[in-house]
């Protein structure tokens, strides 16, 4: 091995990688892209110092999702070791912070970036929508859960912080006189831990402000439960009898009261009915007695642990919180524990591309169906106009396809693509279809939830639903473990959101690549 040796590599970087290689798609789809608005943010002549080329740093930066590497040091070590990078930034490798104030600076072009790959697809013959599927995802916030509080936190905070500023000032009235700031920074200072202090000074009023509106709202829902609590234990006693679950508040002991008042007031104190109505009172009295405890929210306080839909009367609302790091973040639920994330909505097609993406601040995903339907609806005719065939079957969406998550009556009955929501978990699913299949059409008058039973009973019905897992979870693994997005870098729902577009856009690119470079 000869490491004195002084053509290492060949002149032309056009010989330094395969003709295969990912990066030269990456440069391919950039340079197809309508990058109009970008290049006019960027003064590339006169006089002074140039700037990086635009297209360029965009470039570095898909790549870097590409493989995995998200982080602006990490990028620009790369560009100092690897080829595909030298490559990409034509051996000038642009600083750490060139790269993270590209990205920061230009969050409204992410979805229009995402939309316009999506169209290059299209043009290369693939993003088949004979098949949609949608799901949700957890993705971590760039904040810890430690720093989510409830409202007498950030009282005590703000509190702290307006106490110690009057205090500053009145010292600095008598060191310095009315006449002098005597804030300078000291020379060679830049004054960012001054700025940063009234950053978090900022956050922490904004979390207070969002959490005493949370909490009015809250206590509205909790007078309005016991408002029909009241309503309902009038009705019980005057005769009108509500079929269903009691709401919440109402407790057995007090459900048993208002029958056996009803009772006596209807057929008179000795009745068969009001001596079964007392014994009915007595058992319930014993009950409550043998299980007496204060009603509390969940230990952890972080939701309630029966879902926020738990009409449980031994339940209280969950406290409102907010994180002082990533206000925008809320708690989500995983199935290994809490985390403070994100919840990521994804339309994917047949062949796998990622025709839509919204990222929200609900858990949960009944209420995310409908919004994202129409914005497959306008992907699918975005892309119609772009197609080599926009005739073609795969190029409307057949069927959308979701899990029991988005099942509602609601879901199931809106306008829009014909659907399969499962109504229940997958394997009791499969196995009414195999042991008990349907036939036929479901009946006219069976409801929405059972008509939509009813179709996934059917042979054809429980195909075609299988090919949900298939097309939708394998993107959702190659988002956290290809490109890295378990976690999102930056802060904040809009940077978030556009951050799942890059991290999006990067998954069509591979997607692409791998479709070009296998036929």
């Amino acid at each position: 091995m000869d490491r004195d040796q002084q053509f290492l590599l060949p002149v032309d970087m056009r010989d330094w990688l395969p003709d295969e290689h990912q990066v030269w798609l990456v440069l391919d789809v950039v340079e197809q892209l309508d990058l109009t608005v970008l290049r006019s943010r960027y003064r590339l002549g006169g006089v002074g110092r140039q700037a990086y080329d635009p297209v360029m740093l965009l470039a570095l930066l898909v790549y870097g999702y590409c493989q995995g590497v998200r982080s602006s040091r990490a990028i620009e070590r790369a560009c100092h070791t690897d080829v595909a990078f030298r490559v990409l930034c034509g051996q000038d490798p642009p600083d750490h912070t060139r790269i993270a104030r590209f990205r920061q600076a230009h969050l409204d072009l992410f979805e229009d970036l995402f939309t316009q790959v999506l169209i290059v697809c299209a043009k290369a013959g693939f993003v088949r929508l004979g098949i949609v599927a949608i799901d949700g995802t957890k993705i971590a916030a760039n904040a810890s859960i430690d720093a989510s509080h409830e409202r007498a936190y950030y009282q005590a905070k703000v509190a702290a912080m307006t106490g110690e500023a009057a205090m500053v000032d009145a010292a600095e009235d008598t060191r310095f006189g009315l006449d002098r700031r005597g804030d300078e920074p000291p020379e060679g200072m830049s004054g960012r831990g001054a700025a940063g202090r009234a950053e978090r000074a900022a956050r922490l009023r904004r979390c207070l402000d969002e959490i005493t509106a949370a909490d009015a709202a809250r206590d509205a829902v909790i007078a309005a439960e016991q408002d029909t609590a009241a309503q309902y234990l009038a009705d019980a006693r005057a005769g009108r009898v509500r079929r269903g679950q009691p709401p919440r508040g109402v407790t057995p002991v007090q459900t048993a009261e208002a029958r056996l008042d009803r009772y006596i007031q209807q057929y008179g104190p000795g009745h068969r009915y009001v001596r079964k109505a007392r014994r009915a009172l007595t058992a319930a009295v014993t009950d409550a007695e043998r299980n007496a405890t204060e009603p509390k929210p969940p230990k952890d306080r972080k939701t309630c642990r029966h879902g926020k839909t738990c009409r449980r009367s031994g339940c209280l609302p969950a406290p409102v919180q907010r994180n002082s790091t990533d206000p925008d973040s809320r708690i989500m639920p995983t199935r290994k524990g809490f985390i403070q994330g994100y919840n990521a909505q994804l339309a994917a097609s047949e062949d796998h591309f990622i025709i839509a993406g919204h990222l929200v601040q609900d858990p949960g995903d009944v209420e995310q169906l409908q919004p994202m339907l129409a914005s497959s609806t306008t992907a699918a005719e975005t892309l119609r106009t772009q197609r080599r065939d926009p005739d073609a079957a795969h190029a409307s969406i057949g069927i959308a396809l979701a899990d029991n998550g988005y099942c509602s009556d609601a879901n199931l009955t809106a306008p829009g693509p014909d659907r399969l929501i499962a109504t229940g978990k997958t394997r009791d699913l499969h196995h009414t279809a195999t042991t008990n299949p349907a036939t036929g059409p479901p009946p006219d008058t069976a409801a929405p939830h059972e008509a939509m039973q009813h179709r996934l009973s059917t042979p054809d019905g429980a195909a075609l639903y299988k090919k949900r897992g298939a097309t939708i979870e394998p993107i959702n693994g190659h988002l956290k473990d290809c490109i890295g997005l378990r976690a999102f870098l930056l802060r904040g729902l809009h940077a978030c959101q556009a951050e799942l577009h890059l991290a999006a856009l990067t998954h069509n690119i591979r997607r692409l690549h791998t479709l070009t470079t296998s036929t």
